[in-house]
């Protein structure tokens, strides 16, 4: 797959600035294996190579493990995840697939019984943040060959 073209040439105060914004909302205080967990299934979902490859690099080297990493696409019938995250994995997927279903109440209680309301809204940012990389991603075909890519 041939990149369409290169974000950071082709608009880059603009990628920078969301690449800063990014990193802010990745430091913002949440466990970085549960964000590790929240990008790797919204890139799952929205089809993302690059960034699964990213992710699941990452998440290795935040101390996920293999298992954990494989299973998290069929997380609801994995007995390896909290119920922390289990109600992030959900909130993810409904945000991500927002289109289908809205953000259900019963996804949101799950969300509210373990996320503090700040907490809850780092967890949404993030959540907007690998679905606005995940479209760049997929869009443009981009993709990070110092990962271990093989085109």
């Amino acid at each position: 797959m041939t990149p369409r073209l290169n974000a950071w040439t082709a608009a880059p105060e603009i990628t920078q600035a969301f690449l800063a914004y990014s990193n802010a909302v990745a430091e913002s205080g949440l466990e970085k294996p549960l964000l590790e967990l929240v990008k790797i299934r919204s890139s799952q979902i929205n089809g993302c190579a690059n960034c699964i490859n990213m992710h699941t690099f990452e998440a290795r080297q935040a101390g996920e493990t293999e298992q954990r990493i494989y299973l998290t696409s069929a997380w609801r019938e994995a007995p390896c995840y909290t119920d922390r995250e289990r109600a992030a994995l959900g909130w993810t997927e409904a945000l991500t697939l927002i289109a289908d279903k809205g953000a259900p109440d019963d996804i949101y209680a799950a969300l509210d019984a373990q996320f503090s309301k700040e907490e809850q809204i780092k967890l949404t940012m993030m959540i907007n943040v690998i679905n606005g990389w995940n479209r760049l991603a997929v869009a443009f075909h981009l993709f990070e060959p110092s990962l271990g890519w093989k085109a």
